[in-house]
């Protein structure tokens, strides 16, 4: 993990946010602080409206003004957004990041480009934010959602190990009330346990017979 700096545009003089804000890699990813230079690439990819049905806050039509906007106030308040993009050409796909609270368990979030549905990159981006929640925030637990709608959403949050906790609702942006979702739990000691299996050096450290 490296670091990118950082200052956000649009702010009076003396609250110009400068922050080291992570740069986090994955085998086919890199998932970093959106820029505005990012502004036309990211409306372009997000102005569906398939993507704004199953998220809470992504307006539609999309335009390149609110990508400016998301832009401006990235990282400055409990919102932490990663722009993820493609490492082998750096084109954004989509967005991920985690809502921190004063209270509470953080919540992690992401929305993928529809052309890029279904390979698995939605679990990769979700599964380096979790990780970077864990090992660089101390956190003891991560909340998740999706839509009752959505199952692909659902295999995500799955994948990564959340356990399933009940149904809440979400105010939707573009359908302008309120939606059902499945809630998410995923605690330390399970991610703990989850990583350890995953990770060959830990898995050889394992007792013969204990890993059929």
């Amino acid at each position: 993990m490296t670091c990118l700096e950082t200052e956000l545009e649009g702010r009076p003089c003396g609250e110009l946010l400068e922050s080291c804000i992570p740069v986090l890699e994955t085998e086919r990813l890199v998932l970093r602080a959106p820029r505005f230079e990012d502004a036309r690439a990211i409306a372009a990819v997000a102005d569906d409206r398939r993507i704004a049905e199953m998220t809470a806050n992504l307006p539609h039509p999309y335009a390149e003004k609110h990508a400016e906007n998301w832009i401006a106030n990235a990282w400055s308040g409990p919102d932490h957004p990663f722009l993820i993009t493609l490492k082998t050409n750096g084109a954004p796909i989509g967005a991920t990041g985690f809502v921190m609270p004063e209270l509470g368990d953080p919540e992690i979030g992401y929305w993928l480009a529809t052309a890029h549905w279904g390979k698995g990159y939605a679990t990769e981006a979700a599964r380096a934010v979790v990780d970077h929640l864990f090992t660089q925030h101390g956190v003891a637990a991560v909340a998740a959602s999706a839509r009752v709608v959505n199952p692909g959403s659902r295999r995500v949050i799955e994948k990564c190990g959340f356990q399933w906790i009940g149904v809440g609702l979400m105010r939707s942006r573009l359908l302008a009330s309120s939606v059902p979702v499945d809630k998410f739990r995923l605690d330390r000691s399970t991610w703990a346990s989850i990583k350890a299996w995953r990770d060959p050096i830990l898995r050889r450290s394992v007792p013969e017979g204990l890993t059929d």
